[in-house]
């Protein structure tokens, strides 16, 4: 597969201009995201009898449209009087790179691994003046033989993996409608209600106890060389997984873990299984949008992504059925009042330079809350592939629940796998995972 062939390196900026002087505030929950940053890939098939470019200067054209409704987006980094980033919303603009490649989408999806896929998704360090950094890129490659992908790379202090796919499906309703179905909206995480501020009020402490050893965190950032797999999992095959999970002796459907919890489970067990622990588990980290738990808009764009440890220490067999339940108990814990007292705790006792929050342990979240599949760019161009990463990749590794293509079945799923190389490739292998019978779209050495 030849390599890529850059066309040029672009700024898109908005159509609109944007309030002179206008400033955004970041929360708390974002400024913990300061040393990560998101990439994701969209796969598509295109129709013939284009010509070279012209599908791409329809999406520049959309994206300059859509970008008047994200001025956060287009904005550029400073530091408020206390230290902490804000954005001026000065419309700078978002950095775009296009791209060809000889052949088609398909041949390349046969053959793409962790290394070639993110050549795909332009990204550029900060810069040591981050005034004059962007802090979203987009990068558009077209296939000679058929086929495009669209590749988004932003700084994870301003969107939550979430976001990142609101942004990609608005673009996708300007190009396709000429309008947004459901602008983003830009406001600061909800406070305590009044009357619930009791001066004697006790905070939920287990999301405050897995957040308190931030500080004592190190860069775990090696020189390890690290693969990404991707496993696509049927809808019967999560229903089996499903029901694995499920004890034995629980004739209530409700007791059923979602499909999130299963294949969390699935992959702890194996990893762990992979990395030597024996009979026991690896720690683990759980990460799920919590926009929902607090009542937030559906185009509240932000970090909204929590994290909560799992016990791990009373699990000392691998039974899918107490781990998903473990998994599913540290979720149902994590509710409005908890998630509140998290927020209030970390905007007393914040830090001016986290460490990245992908943490030391196995990294286990949850991408289900915005489907990427709905990105429909013109009628018949759908996504027939997505992949993300959270970046860096430090601690013992990452495993990221995706949904899916609509038409493998509502519960087909895709989890991204990524852990040191030779670990990889074992996984791979391992009995436990091929019991379901997965598709390897993403392989070492694929």
């Amino acid at each position: 597969m030849a390599d890529i062939t850059y066309i040029c390196k672009r700024t898109v900026v908005s159509t609109k201009p944007v309030q002179p002087g206008k400033h955004c505030s970041l929360s708390v929950l974002d400024r913990l995201m300061e040393q990560n940053h998101l990439r994701s890939v969209y796969y598509f098939r295109t129709p013939g009898g284009r010509e070279p470019g012209e599908l791409t200067k329809k999406l520049r054209e959309s994206l300059s449209e859509m970008l008047s409704c994200f001025p956060i987006v287009t904005g550029r980094l400073l530091k408020d009087p206390k230290g902490h980033w804000m954005i001026k919303c000065n419309d700078a603009g978002v950095r775009m790179v296009e791209g060809r490649i000889k052949g088609s989408v398909e041949d390349w999806l046969k053959s793409v691994d962790r290394e070639k896929e993110l050549k795909l998704v332009h990204w550029e360090e900060m810069y040591h003046k981050p005034y004059f950094w962007s802090t979203f890129y987009v990068q558009i490659t077209e296939f000679g033989e058929g086929g495009l992908a669209i590749g988004l790379s932003c700084f994870h202090l301003l969107a939550d993996p979430t976001s990142a796919a609101m942004f990609v499906k608005a673009w996708a309703d300007v190009t396709l409608t000429g309008k947004m179905l459901n602008p983003p909206l830009f406001h600061q995480l909800p406070p305590r209600r009044p009357g619930g501020k009791n001066p004697n009020h006790e905070p939920h402490m287990e999301l405050i106890n897995c957040y308190k050893p931030i500080a004592d965190k190190t860069n775990l950032v090696s020189d390890t060389k690290h693969a990404t797999i991707a496993l696509a999992f049927s809808d019967p095959m999560v229903r089996a997984c499903m029901a694995n999970g499920q004890a034995m002796n629980a004739f209530d459907q409700s007791s059923s873990p979602s499909p999130f919890e299963a294949l969390a489970g699935l992959f702890w067990v194996c990893i762990s299984k992979l990395k030597g622990a024996g009979d026991g588990l690896i720690d683990i980290s759980i990460c799920s949008d919590m926009r929902n738990v607090l009542q937030l808009d559906n185009g509240f764009f932000g970090n909204c992504m929590v994290y909560n440890k799992v016990n791990s220490k009373s699990l000392k067999e691998h039974k899918l059925s107490d781990v998903a339940k473990a998994i599913g108990e540290v979720i149902a814990k994590m509710d409005t009042d908890g998630i509140t007292d998290l927020i209030e705790w970390l905007e007393h006792n914040g830090y001016q330079s986290p460490p990245p929050m992908n943490g030391c342990e196995l990294m286990c979240a949850s991408l289900e809350a915005v489907d990427p599949y709905l990105a429909v760019f013109e009628e018949g161009f759908v996504p027939i592939r997505v992949s993300s990463y959270v970046e860096p990749v430090v601690g013992a590794g990452h495993v990221l629940v995706l949904p899916s293509p609509p038409c493998e079945g509502p519960l087909s799923r895709t989890v991204m796998v990524t852990l040191p190389e030779d670990e990889a490739a074992r996984l791979c292998e391992d009995d436990l995972i091929l019991h379901f019978s997965p598709t390897i779209l993403m392989g070492v050495n694929n």
